[in-house]
């Protein structure tokens, strides 16, 4: 499965806990300034239970919270190394140094 920005952002605020889609869409706001619209949201979501790095807990009044499984965040980790290596390679190569 690729990881494109909705499913890092995804397993990123659920990497926090479970939360519903309200919930997730608000969090991701606040940590990295992008509102997901509900089609973007609910189809990451749904990538992501097939793949099986989330999964869908019982309904809280009309809510359906998710939470990561170990594999989402087995690979969510593995990713996110990588993308550190990326960008600070990307700014080493621009003449930055990575902000600590």
């Amino acid at each position: 499965m690729d990881f494109t920005e909705p499913v890092v952002l995804v397993l990123t605020s659920l990497a926090d806990g479970p939360k519903h889609g309200y919930a997730l869409a608000k969090d991701i706001e606040t940590f990295a300034g992008i509102k997901l619209g509900p089609g973007t949201l609910y189809g990451a979501l749904s990538r992501l239970e097939d793949r099986g790095w989330i999964e869908a807990l019982p309904a809280e009044d009309r809510r359906r919270p998710y939470q990561i499984t170990a594999a989402g965040a087995d690979s969510l980790a593995t990713h996110l190394v990588i993308a550190q290596q990326v960008a600070a390679t990307g700014l080493l190569r621009l003449d930055l140094r990575p902000a600590r």
